[in-house]
């Protein structure tokens, strides 16, 4: 029952997440900055009285561990929003942010010297390939609407699209460092994911004085966005900041639900149902708000998903799955 309601948190929090940051992006594109500092400062809060209990408890990972791994996941989160404000779509963004298998198997290699089936370089094949083809057609799509101007205006938007290219890679890579420190941690400490959580969100804060200005200036900026009545409570507040409310609530309700599938399902059918959200939200995205995505786009994700897939080895896990009633009715015999 638990993994069930996990599953409808998780397909719940994060679609919905997506709208409410897509309203945001399209109203603002550049409120990045605001978005992951209001998602740190709720997260944070809700740990300090639920996991920290008012900073009474002490952690059970020692405290440098969680400064090195704060610092990286600050930096992915400031830069993952961050290069929204570059021509990035919404839906390529989501595709970039699939790649993740792919960094992760590199990176394991390299640093903890793993080794890893033909199936699974294959699924990183058809992951590369699929990010590869939306990256391509997405650079057109950029290309193309920036030659309806000035040939020299054109090229400044293809610029800006690069450096946000480079900053998904960097951001991309840097998870991925993250996950392997953070493999190394639980093995050596235990799983402690909620305290995790907390730690992740709360130290990372004084680093948004850095970035205090940006943060300000969107503040005001959404104050002067016309009011909404806000339903239930029958408040107005200006649209942006209900927005904003319900971006960090859904991304909380999305996180949750992954911590509870981690304690109560196998790495497999977490990383499975992460990848459908993704799936789903791409396809919410695309016909909600009517993202352009060809045909070519379509079949970038294909790759890209049936990568994923691949990796995670549902089909064998699904085909041992069906065999096991016929194994017992043979046994049965």
């Amino acid at each position: 029952m638990n993994t069930i309601f996990a599953v409808c948190l998780v397909f719940f929090g994060c679609c919905s997440n997506v709208v409410f940051l897509e309203l945001l992006v399209r109203e603002f594109p550049g409120c990045g900055n605001i978005v992951t500092f209001a998602q740190f400062a709720f997260i944070a809060l809700e740990g300090f009285v639920f996991e920290a209990s008012f900073g009474r408890k002490k952690p059970a990972i020692p405290m440098r561990n969680y400064i090195i791994m704060v610092t990286m996941f600050f930096a992915v989160s400031v830069i993952n929003n961050y290069a929204l404000n570059f021509n990035i779509a919404m839906p390529l963004h989501m595709i970039f942010r699939s790649g993740s298998l792919i960094a992760n198997l590199i990176l394991g290699v390299i640093i903890l010297k793993k080794r890893y089936t033909l199936t699974k370089y294959l699924s990183i094949v058809l992951v590369s390939v699929g990010i590869f083809i939306c990256t391509i057609m997405s650079a057109k799509q950029v290309h193309s609407t920036g030659e309806e101007a000035s040939e020299e205006q054109g090229f400044y938007p293809f610029l800006r699209w690069l450096l946000g290219i480079a900053m998904l890679t960097f951001a991309l890579l840097m998870s991925a460092r993250m996950g392997i420190f953070q493999e190394t941690l639980y093995k050596q400490y235990g799983k402690h994911s909620k305290e995790a959580l907390f730690y992740n969100h709360c130290l990372p804060l004084p680093g948004f004085l850095l970035l205090a200005s940006d943060i300000y200036s969107h503040c005001a900026l959404f104050s002067q966005t016309a009011p909404m009545e806000v339903p239930v409570i029958g408040i107005a507040i200006p649209e942006m900041w209900f927005y904003l409310l319900m971006n960090v609530i859904t991304q909380y309700v999305c996180i949750r639900g992954v911590f509870i599938l981690t304690t109560e399902c196998a790495s497999l059918t977490v990383t499975l149902v992460v990848t459908l959200r993704k799936f789903v939200s791409l396809i919410f995205s695309i016909l909600y708000f009517h993202n352009p995505f060809t045909g070519w786009h379509w079949f970038g994700t294909a790759f890209v998903f049936l990568g994923t897939l691949l990796y995670t080895e549902v089909w064998s896990s699904i085909r041992t799955a069906m065999q096991g009633p016929k194994d017992a009715a043979k046994k049965a015999e």
